[in-house]
């Protein structure tokens, strides 16, 4: 599996014996994608086997001491481990000016170079041949952005038996179809991947939403994610304290994820009040079946929808 999603911190403000702050690494072929960096992150990632070396992008929902307060901490780290590989983070403004801080007043050397990219409005914040990174506002207490990894469509499927009716032969030429490449045959025809391929299948998006009240917006920015992971800091029976502090219950999380018809729900960021997260789960699954309360460590694997 090239997708996989590790919840590396799952508590809401403070850590408490089971859970740490929150981060979430995603793995994604040989890259790390990083969605938030709660103190202690590093380690954290070596339980889990990830790398200091790997080519790695942070996305910071905001500037709270618990979704950022980890950044200085996993720079040291990677220096010391010697990376080499630029280290890019994304987050809101003021993002730069906590990093750039950082680095005048602790002093540690850097054995590579960090780029800061502040997101300043909604869109594509970042994007690869294969992937866009999206960011929307949520609605916090202080300025933060929901993100949204959304691989791009892949070829369709592959019909040997039309390559075959058409005179390609078997080998190289198959594959630089199916990776949606015309062909050239030795008898001067060109063959498109159309016309050996399927209609486009859809690649797999994740949805993260940090802290956050629900929000207009959420559901459409959310439209059939393969994961969506929502922030559920406090029960129903709190709804209003959560409204006070920009949280969300983990009913609002279950309706949000039933009208945007998302594959699976991930509660986190849960508050230290909920020792058992139970009651949370069973609020939420009342709505929508498919919900897990994340917790430290949990790694869920995201397959294509269709092959």
């Amino acid at each position: 599996m090239d997708l996989k999603v590790i919840f590396l911190g799952t508590a809401g403000s403070v850590p408490t014996p089971k859970r740490s702050l929150p981060a979430i690494l995603v793995k994604r072929k040989g890259e790390q994608l990083l969605f938030d960096c709660g103190e202690g992150v590093q380690r954290q990632m070596v339980m889990v086997g990830a790398s200091f070396h790997r080519a790695t992008k942070v996305f910071i929902t905001h500037i709270h001491g618990d979704h950022v307060l980890g950044l200085p901490g996993l720079m040291q780290t990677m220096a010391l481990h010697d990376r080499e590989k630029p280290l890019i983070v994304y987050g809101p403004p003021g993002i730069r000016k906590f990093v750039e801080c950082v680095r005048e007043t602790v002093k540690f050397d850097l054995t590579f170079p960090i780029e800061i990219h502040e997101v300043n409005e909604a869109g594509v914040v970042c994007e690869t041949l294969e992937y866009a990174v999206q960011a929307v506002w949520a609605n916090h207490v202080t300025p933060s952005l929901a993100y949204a990894l959304v691989e791009k469509p892949r070829p369709g499927k592959f019909y040997p038996e039309k390559a075959k009716a058409l005179g390609v032969p078997e080998g190289p030429l198959w594959g630089q179809l199916q990776r949606g490449k015309s062909v050239r045959l030795p008898d001067g025809r060109i063959i498109k991947p159309e016309d050996v391929l399927g209609p486009p299948r859809p690649g797999r998006k994740i949805v993260y939403t940090g802290d956050t009240r629900p929000f207009e917006g959420l559901v459409e920015f959310a439209a059939n994610a393969d994961l969506l992971i929502h922030d559920a800091t406090l029960g129903d029976e709190l709804a209003e304290r959560a409204y006070e502090d920009g949280h969300s219950t983990p009913s609002q999380a279950a309706e949000t994820a039933r009208k945007a018809s998302a594959k699976k729900l991930v509660l986190t960021h849960i508050s230290a009040r909920y020792e058992d997260p139970r009651e949370l789960f069973e609020q939420a699954r009342k709505i929508f079946e498919n919900t897990v309360v994340a917790e430290d460590f949990l790694s869920i694997e995201v397959p294509f929808s269709s092959e």
